[in-house]
């Protein structure tokens, strides 16, 4: 398929832009600087000169593409907004397609807030933090667009050998500083390493039906505790870990900090079921620890 990437330099992007290549797809990815544009060609996709920010610029290339997968974000006060005029713009050149276009659009476990005990999957009410509500609102709107075909992905906590989202841990236990726990110790994250979520996302291109969505999470939750001590246990650190009440985290860091502290649980089942999605890392304490998983 020929396949329009934006995001491709993000983690998870580019992770998307390696199966994608790595599985004869034909992938053009949105390249903001000359030194993005370097690294994609690396990478094998052919750069599109582009901001985010400026849809209107790059938007009428669509028209040449069978696939949009939306793997990016501004990460400002107007990511929201940014977001729906990227959507906007892609409708609006998709207007006389024989087929409509293939929009792969990115939610997230956050969105449906806490979970406790219970496991959320596809039928689980929306719920999210209200820093990330608009997601919820872009994609209804999405869903109704003219000659468009939208499939809404939603990660788990995505993480790698590098950290991903336990990156602040990795790097606390490292310079030997106490690893910082927002919340408390029994949080719980559902998690999907990058690899395997990039598989999901092809998938999903590939063969999902439109209006569908899937959630993404190789293991359904896992305590933010058992984590860091995997972490620490690499490290060979001493150091007890640092609970920092919620209220603080968001102080310090703002209200997406709640999210890394929600007691949530995610399924994965679906898109195993319908898509035949098989992860291969289902086992992240024992990858941090250093274990053969």
């Amino acid at each position: 398929m020929r396949v329009l990437l934006l995001g491709g330099t993000g983690s998870i992007g580019s992770a998307i832009l390696e199966d994608l290549i790595a599985n004869g797809h034909s992938v053009t990815a949105l390249a903001r600087s000359e030194k993005a544009a370097t690294i994609l060609a690396e990478n094998g996709a052919i750069p599109l000169s582009g901001d985010l920010t400026q849809p209107e610029e790059w938007a009428p290339a669509v028209s040449a593409f069978d696939a949009v997968i939306q793997a990016a974000a501004s990460f400002d006060t107007d990511m929201g907004a940014i977001d729906k005029e990227v959507l906007e713009a892609i409708a609006e050149n998709t207007a006389g397609r024989k087929d409509p276009l293939r929009v792969i659009y990115t939610g997230g476990c956050w969105l449906y807030g806490e979970t406790g005990a219970r496991i959320a999957d596809e039928m689980t009410p929306f719920d999210p933090l209200p820093s990330f509500a608009w997601m919820v609102e872009n994609w209804q709107w999405l869903c109704k667009a003219d000659g468009i075909a939208p499939i809404l992905i939603h990660p788990a906590m995505v993480y790698d050998e590098n950290g991903g989202v336990l990156s602040r841990y990795i790097e606390a236990a490292w310079n030997g500083q106490p690893i910082e726990i927002w919340g408390t110790a029994d949080a719980t994250w559902p998690l999907v390493h990058r690899t395997d979520l990039a598989s999901a996302y092809r998938l999903a291109m590939e063969s999902a039906p439109a209006g569908q969505s899937y959630c993404v999470a190789a293991e359904t939750g896992v305590s933010t505790g058992s984590l860091a001590d995997a972490i620490a246990t690499r490290s060979d650190s001493a150091i007890p870990h640092k609970i920092l009440p919620l209220d603080e985290a968001i102080a310090r860091h703002g209200y997406w900090a709640a999210g890394p502290a929600l007691k949530q649980r995610m399924s994965g089942a679906k898109i195993r079921h319908d898509l035949g999605w098989r992860p291969r890392f289902e086992d992240a304490v024992s990858m941090l620890r250093g274990e053969t998983v």
